[in-house]
């Protein structure tokens, strides 16, 4: 099989507890040697000057929480930092539900239209964006289940694949900005 260029990553659940393990075992040897470390939440935080833009090889994509209120569903993609050093997201990611032949159900999602600011993660944390839809065909039909969640991370033009079972309901599929605080 040949690989393509800008072929979308697929991610799992195993290279996150690599991942994490790998960061826990870096947090604990920094800790050790007695450097100032942060590992409050509070290190994704609002603009940072001077912290890079995260690139898609720095972000450990997952799904969240996942939850349904008011006729809606609603769950989180969250971005999590794996890189060594302090790096930046901003602004909307590209989110499309594909099926397992990586073929695209539907449109891609449109934008909440919530403003944003640039949240600054330091290795290890994350922040999120959510997707919605609505909790079944309100308004019209649901369009067939997705095996995953094409993602772009803000500022990138490298897909990945999140394993997510997806059914966009009523012609509603929306993406909100990655932030810290969960809003759409």
């Amino acid at each position: 099989m040949l690989s393509r260029p800008n072929a979308p990553r697929i991610l799992g659940t195993t290279p996150r507890r690599g991942a994490v393990a790998a960061l826990t075992a870096s947090l604990v040897g920094l800790t050790a040697a007695g450097a100032a470390w942060a590992a409050s939440p509070a290190s994704a935080h609002a603009a940072s000057a001077g912290a890079r833009t995260c690139a898609a090889s720095d972000l450990y994509l997952s799904m969240g929480h996942k939850e349904g209120a008011a006729g809606s569903l609603y769950w989180s993609i969250d971005f999590t930092n794996t890189s060594t050093t302090k790096c930046a997201v901003r602004g909307y990611p590209g989110v499309s539900v594909v099926d397992t032949a990586h073929h695209q159900i539907g449109a891609a999602a449109k934008h909440s239209g919530s403003s944003y600011g640039t949240v600054t993660l330091a290795p290890g944390h994350s922040a999120s964006s959510v997707v919605r839809t609505t909790n079944g065909p309100v308004g019209g039909p649901c369009l067939s289940t997705g095996a995953y969640l094409r993602v772009y991370a803000p500022a990138s033009h490298t897909a990945v694949l999140v394993p997510a079972s997806w059914k966009t309901c009523s012609g509603l599929f929306q993406v909100g900005p990655v932030n810290t605080d969960g809003s759409i």
